[in-house]
């Protein structure tokens, strides 16, 4: 029994998706379509660059999840695999859109659309330079919430993500996440700063949550059979009305990947399949479960290996 993952920020790369671009027809008309949907060419971004363009929020959400939904739609057309048959889909983030979308929750033209307006309200929700996010590594979920309970007259930091066992993130304003810092190195807790511009999955974000729920509100979700996984809850999606909420209370609530990975094992879930640039999700699933098998799809070759 399978999942299929996509993933979200951080994994982008110049030039993801270019073999699929250059061989099939199919991946260069979505290339188009999103060009002519957002006004302006996230082609040539995703293709050519520059690096820092493409690692503008603003343009890393609509570009992941054009990649991860051209390689899905290779897998299913090209190569005539159904991925229909999977239990649950599921996506880190952003790549709750991307599940949306390939599990037919959503339109291809809604959700880039949706996703170029997320990228922007979550990136300029925060002014530049006052906020930022923590990688906590080595440590327990219950350690870190107990730290920020004792210490929470001192200073507001929230978990953002709780990625895998051993891997969390913490948001908030840079100022509290320096006093954060040196408790962390107190308790000897390694941590790492991370490379963005804005305290994403946190109240800091209520900005972003305010312009999201207007353009959300507007969207019709279709019908669709295809089970989706929450990140909000961590559980199964009971029906469409429930989506709209999960996905404005996701701008800044903790996305539950560790518990979303558990909650598809428990319910009998052995493969994950990764559709999408890079490899983050099945490292995290590798350090939740060893047990299970795991196919990241970046190429033509991933696909020839995939066996369902």
């Amino acid at each position: 029994m399978f999942s299929v993952i996509f993933p979200g920020q951080g994994s982008q790369l110049v030039g993801m998706g270019k073999e699929f671009f250059e061989k099939y027809n199919i991946v260069k008309e979505l290339f188009n379509e999103a060009d002519d949907v957002l006004g302006f060419s996230i082609s040539k971004i995703i293709l050519e660059g520059p690096k820092d363009e493409l690692d503008l929020t603003i343009n890393t959400q609509p570009a992941i999840f054009l990649i991860s939904y051209s390689i899905f739609n290779v897998i299913k057309k090209e190569f005539n695999i159904d991925l229909n048959k999977a239990k649950y889909f599921a996506g880190h983030s952003l790549g709750e859109y991307s599940a949306l979308s390939a599990a037919g929750y959503l339109d291809f033209s809604t959700t880039i659309k949706l996703l170029r307006i997320r990228g922007d309200a979550m990136q300029s929700a925060v002014p530049k330079g006052k906020g930022g996010m923590l990688a906590v590594l080595g440590s327990t979920i219950e350690k870190i919430e107990n730290i920020l309970k004792q210490n929470q007259k001192n200073f507001t930091a929230e978990i953002a993500n709780d990625n895998s066992e051993g891997q969390i993130v913490l948001s908030g304003n840079n100022e509290d996440l320096k006093k954060l810092i040196e408790i962390l190195k107190l308790n000897k807790i390694k941590n790492i700063k991370l490379p963005v511009s804005a305290p994403f999955h946190c109240k800091l974000m209520n900005n972003a949550t305010l312009i999201m729920k207007k353009e959300i509100d507007k969207v019709n979700f279709k019908n669709a059979d295809n089970k989706l996984i929450s990140n909000v809850t961590a559980i199964e999606v009971q029906n469409n009305q429930d989506l709209k909420q999960l996905l404005i209370d996701q701008i800044e609530s903790r996305v539950r990947w560790r518990e979303s990975v558990i909650k598809m094992i428990d319910e009998g879930v052995n493969h994950f399949i990764e559709i999408g640039p890079g490899k983050v999700l099945s490292g995290l699933i590798k350090r939740i479960n060893k047990d299970v098998k795991i196919n990241s799809i970046n190429n033509e070759s991933d696909i020839k290996d995939l066996n369902i």
